[in-house]
């Protein structure tokens, strides 16, 4: 599902965000990436939804070679993808109904068919009657969960999280953490980049730690 071989990445010519990185991760695997800040955690992810070329290397995700996409062909690997933005980018002016539904208006879907499918995704995050607010009179925890929201309602391939609970409570960390197992149990692939290590300790699954924009530990190397 995602393959990373001798991955490079510099945003300046003698600072290397990754250095090397090769991973692999099957179809299906929940992982987590962990690691301080700068670590490459949040590199690593944009690689995969194709917002940046590595320097060197190649990407692989979802049997496509990221980097051989021309930027035309993007945002079709991205219709099998969702992502949990880090500052969410939730459309200020928009409603909750109308952020979430965004993702599916892209893909074709019916009027009805949305509100049917947006009204269970929200629902599910608690956040139903918040349906007709704009992000701006959200607190942040609700405005990550709606950002969860729009990057669940398609049930993507694959789901990239950029630390999805830094703004929440324990109580809903373990309701994010619980939605994300219920859509690794459907088949998304799952990858979480986060450095609150409580959350990977309690969660119990893969963990990919990053070091200087190296891989220094994976719990669980695929076999």
């Amino acid at each position: 599902m995602v393959q990373l071989h001798n991955v490079f990445m510099s945003y300046q010519r003698d600072v290397a965000a990754l250095n090397g990185i090769n991973l692999t991760i099957p179809k299906g695997d929940f992982v987590f990436i962990t690691g301080v800040s700068g670590a490459g955690k949040s590199t690593l992810l944009k690689l995969l939804y194709g917002a940046l070329q590595p320097s060197r290397g190649q990407v692989v995700v979802d049997g496509q070679n990221v980097t051989r996409l021309s930027r035309a062909q993007i945002p079709y690997l991205r219709r099998n993808i969702g992502v949990v933005f880090q500052d969410f980018k939730l459309l200020p002016n928009r409603t909750v109904l109308e952020n979430v539904a965004i993702t599916l208006e892209v893909l074709g879907w019916g009027k009805k068919d949305i509100g049917k499918k947006v009204y269970h995704i929200l629902k599910q995050l608690g956040l139903e009657h918040k349906i007709n607010s704009t992000p701006l009179r959200l607190s942040g925890g609700e405005q990550q969960r709606v950002a969860l929201a729009r990057a669940l309602v398609n049930d993507p391939k694959i789901l990239l999280a950029d630390e999805p609970t830094g703004n929440l409570d324990e109580e809903n960390k373990e309701q994010i953490l619980a939605i994300f197992k219920e859509a690794n149990i459907r088949g998304t692939t799952v990858l979480v980049a986060t450095h609150d290590r409580r959350l990977t300790e309690n969660c119990h699954r893969r963990m990919v730690v990053l070091e200087k924009g190296q891989v220094v530990e994976d719990s669980d190397v695929p076999q």
